[in-house]
C-alpha cells in the first residue's frame, strides 16, 4: 500500500510495540494499518462506543495481524497492564463532536480531560520511558485573530470541546516537563479520507457530505459558505504522527497540521459534486447549536513542523476526495450502519 520511500523513512517501527487508543476510530484504524505494514507489534485499545466512530471494519485489511483490547481509557486497572513494555503510545482517544460538547458536557470531561490523565498516570508508573503522541485539535485556537494561524495564537475555545482537549494537551505537556514522559503533540485541522465516519456529523461535516452525495441527496451548506477551511488527508496525518513518534526534537512541542490549498466550503461542495460528476448543493440556515459555536475563517500555518520535522501535505483536495469517495462507494455499507457492520465482521471472523 506504501510507497518504499516510505517503509525506508518509518523503517524505525518494524518490530516496535505500540499502542493506539481509539483504535478503531477514523484516524486511528488508518495509523494501526500503516504500522503493521511497517512490521510493528500493535495493540489498539477502543471502547466501541456508538458515538465515537470506532467501527471494526476500519481494520479488516489486517485484523489478524494486530491485537484488540475493547475497553475503556478511563479504566487505570487495565491501562497499566496495557501500557507496559509498549515503545510507542498514540494518544488519540477522545470524544471530537463539538455540538455533543455543548450537549453534555460532563461526559465530553470524561473523556477528553479525565481520560488523558489515566493515560499519563498509566505510563508514568508502568512505563515511563514511552513516547506519546497525543492528537490534539485547532478548535481550541477559537475564532482567529489572525490568518493563518500558528502556535504562538492565542487559545480561545468557543466550545467544551476545546477546552477539554486543551485540558488534554497540556496535561501531556506537563508530563512532559515534570516527569520525563515524552510527549508531542499535533494540533489537527478538518482530516479525510477512507475510514471517516459517515453515518452522521459527529466526526466532521465532510463525513455527511460524503454519505449524501453517494446516496443521490443535495449537499446543505450552513449560511453563505464562504467560510474558509484547511483540509488534510489522512495518509498525511499518519506520516506526521509517525515523524513525530520517531522525532526526539518533537518531544515537549505542540506542531500545527495544515495546508497549501485553503477552500470555502461552497467551493468545497462544488469540488465534491464535480468530482463525483452528480448531485446539487443547497444553501441552509446555520442551526442555532452550531452558529453559536462556529469558528468563522480558518486555515493553520505549519511552517513549524515543517522546519522541525520536515513534514508538508502532499496530497491534494482534488485528489484526496477521489480516493476517498472511491473508498465509499465500494464499502460504504459497512459505515452507514456500523451496528450490522460489527454483527457481520463478527460472523465473518467466527
Amino acid at each position: 500500500m506504501y510507497s518504499e520511500k516510505f517503509h525506508n523513512q518509518f523503517a524505525e517501527f518494524s518490530s516496535k510495540r505500540v499502542l493506539i487508543t481509539g483504535g478503531l476510530g477514523f484516524i486511528g484504524s488508518n495509523l494501526a494499518i500503516s504500522l503493521v505494514e511497517l512490521g510493528a507489534q500493535v495493540t489498539i485499545i477502543d471502547s466501541l462506543i456508538a458515538e465515537y466512530g470506532g467501527n471494526l471494519w476500519n481494520i479488516q485489511p489486517v485484523r489478524e495481524q494486530l491485537h484488540v483490547n475493547i475497553s475503556d481509557v478511563r479504566d487505570e486497572y487495565s491501562l497499566k497492564h496495557l501500557v507496559k513494555r509498549q515503545d510507542y503510545l498514540f494518544n488519540l482517544a477522545g470524544q471530537t463532536s463539538h455540538v455533543d460538547s455543548m450537549k453534555n458536557p460532563c461526559q465530553d470531561l470524561e473523556i477528553n480531560a479525565r481520560a488523558q490523565l489515566c493515560i499519563l498516570e498509566a505510563c508514568r508508573h508502568h512505563n515511563p520511558d514511552i513516547k506519546v503522541v497525543f492528537a490534539s485539535t485547532r478548535q481550541m485556537y477559537g475564532k482567529p485573530e489572525y490568518l493563518p494561524v500558528d502556535e504562538r495564537h492565542v487559545l480561545h475555545p468557543v466550545d467544551v470541546n476545546g477546552i477539554n482537549k486543551m485540558a488534554g494537551e497540556w496535561y501531556h505537556l506537563v508530563y512532559h516537563s515534570v516527569y520525563g514522559v515524552r510527549s508531542a503533540v499535533l494540533r489537527l485541522t478538518n482530516t479525510y479520507g477512507p475510514r471517516m465516519r459517515v453515518k452522521d456529523a459527529r466526526q466532521t461535516f465532510l463525513g455527511v457530505w460524503i454519505r449524501n452525495v453517494i446516496q443521490g441527496r443535495p449537499i446543505q451548506v450552513f449560511g453563505d459558505g464562504k467560510q474558509i477551511r484547511d483540509f488534510n488527508y489522512v495518509d498525511d496525518v499518519i506520516s506526521a504522527l509517525l515523524l513525530a513518534g520517531i522525532s526526539e526534537d518533537a518531544n515537549g512541542e505542540v506542531f500545527n497540521l495544515g495546508a497549501d490549498d485553503p477552500i470555502s466550503l461552497s467551493d468545497t461542495a462544488d469540488l465534491l459534486l464535480s468530482i463525483h460528476l452528480s448531485g446539487i448543493k443547497e444553501f441552509v440556515q446555520f442551526p442555532v447549536d452550531r452558529k453559536n459555536i462556529d469558528i468563522g475563517d480558518y486555515y493553520g500555518d505549519y511552517r513549524k513542523i515543517r522546519a522541525r520535522l520536515g513534514w508538508k501535505p502532499t496530497v491534494l483536495l482534488e485528489e484526496g476526495f477521489r480516493k476517498t469517495l472511491s473508498y465509499y462507494q465500494e464499502f460504504a455499507q459497512n459505515y452507514l450502519d456500523v451496528e450490522d457492520a460489527h454483527a457481520n465482521y463478527s460472523l465473518c471472523q467466527s
